[in-house]
């Protein structure tokens, strides 16, 4: 609304203009108009005919004049401040009380500034004051037997502009501080609305973030414990099919390997699945399954070690055994956070440990690799229990096993090298594999490519450095360095 009190595409309760007829938003809105309008109308023509008696004046000019002043009423949503400023023009001939009134109010309540409104409201007061206390004094003067003091004149006419004027003026005063209100509790409502929606919209991409982040660890934990006997299966099979006519002892030997590890790699499976369908189940209840990749780790663990003391056999010469395939890698590993073993809770404490690299070792010893297993550092006391955080010692674990894997596939024949190193306050795991023997068979195994992507995210996941790459003799070493945590007791 401008200084003059016109609207700018609103009308005088904010509503937008253009909804109802011209300036009105409702159509209720415009009837009520019409009708002060027509009452104003014939309130100013009545009270015109009196002044014009009293001017001495042609009754039809009085009539004329209410005519005109009376229907500005129509517009006092559009030009508030007209209305006011007409039914001040028309006060000198006592006449717009119902068009004083109503313009005062819709002007109170509109939008125009309050030092506007509190000028044009002082004007009405004066004026209203003015013609009243001259009224007042003429009619006290035709009475020859009422003799009133001298105050009450301007008492009387004071009382009657204080009356005519402070009602409308503070009753649309509250209105519009009604309306304030009103409309910032919309506002304040719209924006918690868009904040609400904000705020899903985020929680689902955290969801769908957390889904999968969830299906990725899943599905490197059933890399690693799966792939690494399906390829020692693969491997023995190969060496199976070399010697099964020229050797029928280490054919039969091998064969027995090879249905071992068959039945480990079926018995891991089910227990996966299990573990998968039980947190399929939870999650439908609404319990959380988010503990599902550490109990996938816990339950490979678990029968991995069982089927590692079963199938454990003696390391067969490095010219007679099964072809092997290998990996690109060595593998060095450091963990940080003193909190890290924590955080995976009691699941984590299941799962492999350092002390299970010897017997990972001689799975690929009894596959016909030569593997040489070093440790560095500390004295480890084999039935001390974990020394590091049950998931630094799995990762690591984790780490050789896969860098193994690798070996067999890509490496037929080639010699590995296994260093754990224990340091002040680190932990560090080097897998390295020299060049493939030109004579060796290869097996075959097909290779995803996530082989050193899984370490990667298992190492940085826990604050480590993972480095790999091709050695100059024609090997691979896959190398890292981090702190280690300390396992976390009760």
């Amino acid at each position: 609304m401008t200084a003059t009190g016109a609207s700018e595409g609103v009308g005088a309760r904010g509503a937008p203009v253009g909804n109802g007829p011209w300036w009105w938003a409702r159509r209720r809105s415009a009837v009520l108009d019409v009708f002060l309008a027509a009452a104003s109308a014939v309130e100013c023509v009545v009270e015109g005919v009196g002044f014009a008696h009293e001017a001495q004046v042609p009754e039809l000019l009085g009539m004329l004049l209410g005519l005109l002043a009376g229907p500005v009423l129509l517009v006092r949503r559009r030009w508030p401040v007209v209305v006011v400023l007409v039914s001040i023009a028309v006060m000198p001939a006592e006449m717009g009380g119902l068009l004083s009134v109503v313009g005062l109010y819709t002007l109170a309540a509109s939008d125009v500034p309050r030092r506007i409104t509190a000028l044009l409201a002082g004007m009405t007061v004066t004026g209203t004051l003015v013609t009243t206390f001259l009224s007042l004094r003429e009619d006290v003067a035709t009475q020859q037997d009422f003799h009133p003091p001298m105050w009450f004149v301007p008492l009387m006419a004071l009382a009657v502009g204080l009356v005519l004027t402070a009602p409308p003026v503070l009753w649309g005063l509250y209105i519009a501080a009604r309306r304030r209100l009103v409309e910032s509790l919309r506002e304040r409502a719209d924006g918690l609305e868009r904040e609400l929606s904000l705020l899903a919209d985020r929680a689902e991409e955290r969801a769908e973030w957390a889904r999968n982040e969830e299906r990725t660890r899943i599905a490197r934990e059933m890399h690693d414990v799966v792939a690494h006997r399906v390829s020692l299966m693969v491997v023995h099979a190969a060496a199976l099919q070399a010697v099964a006519l020229k050797d029928p002892e280490k054919a039969s030997k091998n064969a027995g390997l090879v249905g071992d590890m068959g039945r480990q790699a079926l018995t891991e499976l089910r227990e996966m699945l299990g573990v998968l369908r039980t947190a399929e189940g939870a999650a439908g209840r609404g319990a959380p399954a988010s503990g599902a990749p550490e109990r996938l780790a816990a339950v490979a663990s678990q029968a991995g070690a069982k089927a590692t003391v079963q199938a454990r056999v003696p390391a067969p010469s490095a010219g007679g055994g099964p072809v092997s395939a290998p990996s690109g890698g060595s593998a060095s590993v450091a963990v940080s956070g003193s909190g890290s073993g924590s955080a995976a809770g009691d699941a984590d404490a299941e799962g492999p440990s350092l002390t299970e690299l010897a017997d990972l070792v001689g799975q690929s010893r009894a596959a016909g690799m030569v593997v040489e297993l070093m440790v560095d550092g500390a004295e480890e006391e084999p039935d001390a229990g974990r020394r590091y955080a049950a998931r630094v010692e799995r990762t690591v674990y984790r780490v050789v096993q896969e860098a193994l894997t690798n070996v067999h596939k890509h490496a037929p024949g080639a010699r590995a090298r296994v260093r754990l190193a224990h340091r002040d306050g680190e932990l560090a795991v080097q897998v390295e594999n020299g060049p493939s023997e030109g004579g060796a068979a290869d097996a075959g195994l097909p290779s995803g490519g996530n082989g050193l992507v899984g370490m990667r995210e298992r190492v940085t996941a826990l604050g480590g450095v993972f480095v790999s790459g091709p050695t100059e003799a024609g090997g691979f070493r896959v190398s890292a360095v981090l702190p280690a945590a300390r396992p976390v007791i009760g």
